[in-house]
């Protein structure tokens, strides 16, 4: 670490003595690197090789001099600072604590739980030894940014980065796990990534299904639809719409067009409230800055845009802030700038992000980083909201024709310190009630939804029990299924596509065979406020999804619309009616609604909120009590809006998919001679023989919805009860 940045760093830990004496000595910062530092003595950090990196794909060896720009070194604690800083965030969600949403500072988080400053200066040291340049050491104390060559990479840790071809794309990797001196296993978790492949949107493009079971009634879902499903009305007529509040939503790209965003609000009558939408690309407080300017990244610029106009569909009087870094060779733009926004002097009080990358394939280092990050946010009173997934209980297998990897969730969204958002659809086309629940007829802002409408989770695979059922198949795998018919292959039933929900199960540890939960993996222990829900299963680990919104894309004749005017890369442009333009669905619209729906709550209660798990958990412990509550079933429809319910307990459906191979697989029919669909025909399962579903729908808590739907009115104006 250069001068400046050393004295930079070592001023902030001088202002200890103003930080409450109690926390500065419960985190006990004592040295942890006691050893002289051998460079002959190694530690693996094992868990930390794509599984795409392996001999097949290799292409060989990068050049010396290829630029590993911006690498990410992640830091640990003791293990009584840890257990410390999770008690100190008990603390600030607990009503009865003097705590009590204290929030801290950046700085303050660093002063209390960072590493010692003297194993600090001998980490930065030792990267400097090898020819890296420190940026910066972020004020949390817990991560480094630095940038090498291909060669330093190698010298310091002992693994080579190499060309790897996969699916057609040249990509970039370590060969290998990293090692480090074994005097640093105390203090360093590992690198973050030492590759590029970036982790995948959560958007599902809007799909025209040619099935006619049931009719082919088409309800797109507009932002008055939304506020008359969801109970937004009578929040937006009370002043609540988010005046005062900063949504954050994090990408690594620039929008492709501003002028989207406004056609989307003067469309659907949400200019009238104000707000605002600004771009920009966060530099870190000190250091060199680390945040380049992306530009348009095709593809990713509909996700920016579809996160940025519905955080505004939900909050219309917020200020949106697109917060986007460039990706590097190394890092995911979004991640760097979650970072520096979360280590500014005044980070937004919530954050919205849409990607994700299952837990056994993401990396040991990598899920660390992300649960550390998500952990301080919560400590400065920030709302992370994250999409739980488009891929069922199979996120390993996320954007494939069937599930191959058994039973995983995305590390994005499986911390202790996020809601995890997960996806419904719509019931009224399976119970062919339309009519019941939609105008015929547009307002002048084309809204068409009549009320609260039943709900069921999204899934669109051909494993799923709702489209089996309506299109009268005996059994939902093997070769009497849907899934074995070649009208499942050629519309595209053989997919994953579906609301996600699961078990945490590799969140630490590396699995045998990369993507498939085993070996020496552990999922995050059950977080203290995932408790007392009828449905929620004694299984010691954090489970996903916490709470869901609609999230479809157009299989039941429900999806959402976007103004997004990319015509080269999926868009449409916004003329005329919206049932021209562009439509999609996918928990990436679920998750910046639902961070919408908290700058309601934020602005009644005055102040940010940290982790609203703590408050969700115990309004639906509430509600449903011991067994669940049959007057909050979704499936009572307005009804349960009008009793005062928090939450629409979703009962009805699945997230149920189809999958092939021996993993969690019941069912699935090896191919035989003249068979041409026996490669997916079988139904994603708790065990490869009994079918036991992943998941279905159930009273209470389960993993295709976690609690359910949110009345945004009942929920915001009963927030308080449920501190």
């Amino acid at each position: 670490m250069s001068r400046i940045q050393w004295a930079s760093y070592t001023a902030v830990l001088a202002a200890a003595s103003l930080f409450p004496l109690s926390l500065a000595a419960q985190s006990r910062r004592l040295p942890l690197v006691k050893d002289r530092i051998d460079e002959s003595v190694l530690h693996t950090l094992a868990g930390n090789t794509r599984p795409e990196a392996n001999r097949q794909n290799d292409r060989g060896p990068v050049a010396d001099s290829l630029p590993m720009e911006h690498m990410l070194l992640q830091l640990r604690r003791s293990p009584e600072q840890e257990d410390a800083a999770r008690a100190l965030i008990d603390d600030l969600h607990n009503a009865n604590s003097p705590k009590f949403h204290q929030w801290m500072t950046a700085e303050d988080f660093g002063k209390a739980f960072a590493p010692a400053p003297e194993d600090l200066e001998k980490v930065t040291a030792w990267l400097e030894s090898h020819g890296f340049t420190v940026n910066l050491v972020y004020p949390s104390g817990m991560t480094i940014d630095f940038s090498g060559t291909a060669s330093q990479v190698r010298d310091a840790f002992h693994t080579s980065i190499h060309y790897f071809a996969v699916n057609g794309q040249r990509h970039i990797a370590n060969v290998s796990d990293p090692q480090i001196p074994a005097a640093f296993a105390p203090v360093l978790s590992g690198i973050v990534s030492m590759h590029d492949f970036l982790p995948h949107s959560m958007r599902a493009v809007h799909r025209n299904y040619t099935y006619t079971a049931g009719g082919n009634s088409i309800q797109a879902v507009v932002p008055a639809d939304l506020a008359t499903i969801y109970d937004l009305n009578p929040l937006f007529k009370s002043g609540y719409t988010g005046k005062g509040q900063t949504i954050a939503v994090i990408e690594d790209t620039n929008l492709f067009s501003t002028a989207d965003w406004y056609t989307f609000r003067s469309t659907f009558g949400l200019s009238t409230y104000g707000g605002s939408l600004a771009v920009v690309h966060p530099a870190p407080a000190s250091g060199n800055n680390n945040c380049a300017n992306p530009g348009i990244v095709p593809g990713d610029d509909g996700e920016a845009i579809l996160d940025a106009e519905w955080a505004s569909a939900s909050a219309p009087a917020a200020n949106i802030v697109v917060a986007a870094c460039a990706d590097t060779y190394t890092t995911f733009g979004g991640f760097i700038a979650m970072q520096n926004l979360i280590n500014s002097p005044k980070p937004p009080s919530i954050m919205s992000i849409s990607y994700g990358e299952c837990e056994a394939e993401n990396g040991a280092t990598s899920n660390v980083a992300i649960s550390a990050l998500y952990q301080q946010a919560v400590a400065e009173g920030i709302s992370v909201f994250v999409s739980s997934g488009d891929e069922g209980a199979a996120s390993c297998d996320a954007n494939l024709p069937s599930a191959t990897h058994g039973i995983g969730v995305s590390a994005f969204a499986s911390t202790p310190y996020n809601v995890a958002v997960g996806g419904t659809d719509f019931s009224d086309t399976f119970s062919n009630t339309n009519a019941t629940y939609w105008s015929a007829k547009n307002s002048s802002v084309y809204g068409s939804a009549l009320s609260y409408i039943p709900e069921t989770p999204w899934n669109d695979s051909c494993a799923g029990g709702l489209l089996v059922n309506l299109l009268g198949y005996p059994t939902a795998s093997g070769t009497d299924s849907f899934c074995g018919t070649s009208i499942a292959s050629q519309d595209g039933f053989l997919t994953v596509a579906s609301g996600s929900g699961g078990p945490s199960g590799c969140a630490f540890g590396s699995p045998y065979n990369y993507g498939v939960v085993g070996g020496t993996c552990q999922g995050y222990a059950k977080p203290s406020w995932q408790a007392g829900v009828a449905g929620l299963p004694s299984d010691g680990v954090r489970d996903i999804p916490d709470v869901s919104l609609f999230a479809a894309n157009g299989l039941w004749g429900h999806y959402y619309v976007v103004c997004w005017t990319d015509l080269a890369n999926g868009g449409a442009p916004c003329l005329g009616a919206p049932s021209a333009w562009s439509g999609a669905g996918g928990t990436s619209f679920s998750s910046p609604i639902l961070a919408g729906i908290q700058a309601l709550v934020n602005q009644k209660q005055g102040s940010a909120q940290g982790n609203p798990n703590y408050v969700y958990y115990k309004l639906a412990a509430n509600e449903y009590g011991a067994q669940g509550s049959s007057t909050c079933d979704s499936s009572s429809g307005p009804s349960a809006a009008t009793t005062g319910c928090i939450f629409h307990d979703v009962t009805l459906g699945d997230i149920v998919v189809n999958c092939a191979g021996t993993m969690n697989c019941s069912g699935f029919v090896v191919n035989q001679p003249g068979r041409t669909f026996g490669t997916a025909d079988g139904t994603l399962s708790l065990s490869d023989g009994l079918f036991t579903p992943a998941y279905s729908a159930a009273p209470g808590w389960d993993f295709a919805t976690g609690i359910g739907t949110v009345d945004a009115y009942n929920l915001v104006m009963n927030w308080t009860a449920g501190q």
